[in-house]
């Protein structure tokens, strides 16, 4: 498309920017001058009005802040080779309701879900081995969560003001809640504490006024 912005890197190509004028659905080609689209560029969607972007399966490789504000998108594809999704890649999608984490994704990076206020709904896997700071912040209308089994770690904030967020499983493996990682889910009512945690960090259940019980295994030090 004309609106789309890219540089040819070598034998492949990287989306760098989209024309903010753009609007409605956008099936991103999975080659461009003959070379394959391999990467979706810092910030190349920041603050788009687009609706639907569609990404080829030849990407690999979504950078920090891609959809960065796409306060417009309702509906995007991951493709399987993307391991990682990094640091706010969809900061403030607010229109965005559901995403689905492909299955070679290890990692979702700091802030990389912030403030997805409609989202309701994440389908991820067990190979996912770390959910970094502040990942699900301010998505207020997730209402239950199952951690990974292979996570170790609920990082600092991870769920911090998720409002509707009632449920919480964590897996037996889990060592370690971080601080204010559910400061002010406000409806939270239930959560294990699985005989694996450690530690518990400042402030974890802070403003938890719907939790009601909670039980700290003797491995807490």
């Amino acid at each position: 498309p004309s609106f789309l912005q890219y540089t040819v890197i070598g034998d492949s190509v990287t989306i760098t920017g989209c024309d903010t004028s753009a609007t409605g659905e956008l099936l991103i080609p999975a080659n461009i001058e003959g070379k394959p689209v391999t990467k979706i560029g810092f910030e190349a969607f920041k603050e788009s009005s687009l609706t639907s972007i569609s990404i080829p399966s030849s990407v690999t490789d979504i950078s920090e802040r891609a959809f960065y504000k796409s306060t417009s998108l309702t509906s995007i594809s991951i493709p399987e080779g993307v391991t990682t999704i990094k640091k706010d890649t969809f900061f403030e999608c607010t229109s965005l309701t559901s995403i689905t984490i492909p299955n070679n994704v290890t990692e979702i990076g700091h802030h990389a879900f912030e403030r997805c206020t409609v989202l309701t709904s994440v389908t991820m896997h067990d190979d996912i081995t770390d959910i970094d700071d502040w990942a699900f912040s301010g998505c207020h209308a997730l209402t239950s969560f199952s951690i990974p089994k292979n996570v170790t770690n609920i990082s600092n904030r991870t769920f911090y003001q998720c409002l509707s967020l009632k449920s919480v499983y964590i897996p037996d493996g889990v060592t370690e809640i971080g601080i204010r990682a559910f400061l002010a889910c406000a409806s939270l009512s239930s959560v294990n504490i699985p005989d694996s945690i450690t530690t518990i960090g400042d402030e974890a259940f802070s403003g938890c006024r719907s939790l009601k019980s909670i039980s700290i295994p003797n491995n807490v030090t």
